[in-house]
């Protein structure tokens, strides 16, 4: 299977919405974030004359290592997980090798820096079982959950990638919204795994870009090497302290619950109406129908986004991705109109 192009591999799922339409193609799950978070931040618009200052990055970093149980120098703030993939190339690597189907980001910043890169394809139903990750790959980068195919790798999978003189990155931007967060790796203190979190998906934050790295100080140093000054901003610092507190971990625990509730009624009634479901667990579906792309031209003309797949490596355009949303029936009813 041809691999999309460049320019395909920039595109994201906000491209298909316009004004209006009910929003399955971008995974941020809420229109706003909780009204306490949203207070919190608005407290701090006073201090935006100021750099970001120590406090309230020592604060950030405490907080998020207090919530994975690691050291606080083996956190480090980002404005977005995918600055963490823009990051990749400071760690100089000679050969990456990239698990597809998945996020997008890392080909694009790898490619865009000369890394010689092999995408190791995955076939249906994606597990890494076999993935023929080449030998000399000294950077190997894997989703858990994986985008898009929700597919949750087992912890021992992941951590069979590792080679020595190797390091494994593990995005892990939506574990957060899986009950248990089974298969992650964010606990553990490993020298050569780096795991890359996101905030911007659970508390709808894709306007200010919330995330962070964690993994051995020494490969942290190497990432942030080239950054510039005060990279993460004060409103940043501010939603990583407050959305890392027991509190709130406590809050995305529940979210994620029903979630898992309303992805196994909208995995049903996807399947009910002729559509062909991959198993997963994040939230967000991946599924086939029947002329795909005539399907999601009718429900961009229904006023319904879903997110189109044959811009990811691995897949073809008979494949299209749905967040988990309430308002799930209104996409089934309209997919199975399209169909008939």
């Amino acid at each position: 299977m041809a691999s999309p192009d460049p320019t395909a591999l920039r595109y994201h799922g906000d491209q298909a919405v316009a004004p209006g339409m009910l929003d399955f193609a971008v995974n941020v799950r809420h229109r706003h974030p909780p009204p306490w978070l949203v207070r919190r931040l608005a407290a701090r618009l006073p201090d935006l004359a100021g750099y970001p200052g120590d406090d309230d990055h020592r604060a950030a970093v405490q907080a998020i290592a207090a919530r994975h149980g690691r050291d606080a120098d083996e956190v480090l703030p980002l404005a977005g997980a995918a600055e963490g993939f823009a990051l990749l190339p400071n760690l100089a690597p000679r050969h990456a090798a990239l698990l597809a189907p998945s996020f997008t980001e890392p080909a694009v910043a790898l490619a865009g820096a000369g890394v010689p890169l092999t995408q190791v394809v995955l076939a249906p139903p994606f597990t890494l079982a076999g993935a023929a990750v080449p030998e000399d790959a000294d950077l190997v980068v894997v989703g858990n959950p994986t985008n898009p195919t929700a597919v949750v790798h087992r912890r021992e999978q992941v951590l069979a990638l590792r080679r020595p003189g190797r390091i494994v990155v593990v995005d892990e931007a939506f574990a957060d919204a899986i009950g248990g967060e089974p298969g992650s790796l964010a606990a553990e203190s490993l020298p050569d795994v780096v795991v890359l979190r996101s905030l911007t998906k659970t508390w709808a934050l894709a306007g200010l870009r919330v995330g962070y790295a964690l993994g051995a100080p020494s490969v942290l140093a190497r990432l942030a090497a080239r950054r510039a000054h005060w990279p993460v901003g004060t409103l940043q610092l501010v939603a990583l302290a407050a959305c890392s507190a027991p509190a709130a971990v406590a809050e995305a625990a529940v979210d994620a619950a029903e979630l898992a509730r309303l992805r196994t009624q909208m995995a049903a009634g996807l399947a009910a109406v002729g559509a062909q479901v991959v198993d997963g667990q994040a939230p967000f579906v991946l599924f086939r129908v029947p002329e795909a792309p005539r399907v999601r031209t009718r429900l961009a003309a229904a006023g319904i986004a879903v997110r189109r797949c044959d811009t990811f490596v691995g897949l073809d355009d008979t494949y299209l991705r749905a967040a988990v949303r309430p308002q799930w029936p209104a996409l089934v009813e309209a997919i199975g109109q399209a169909l008939r």
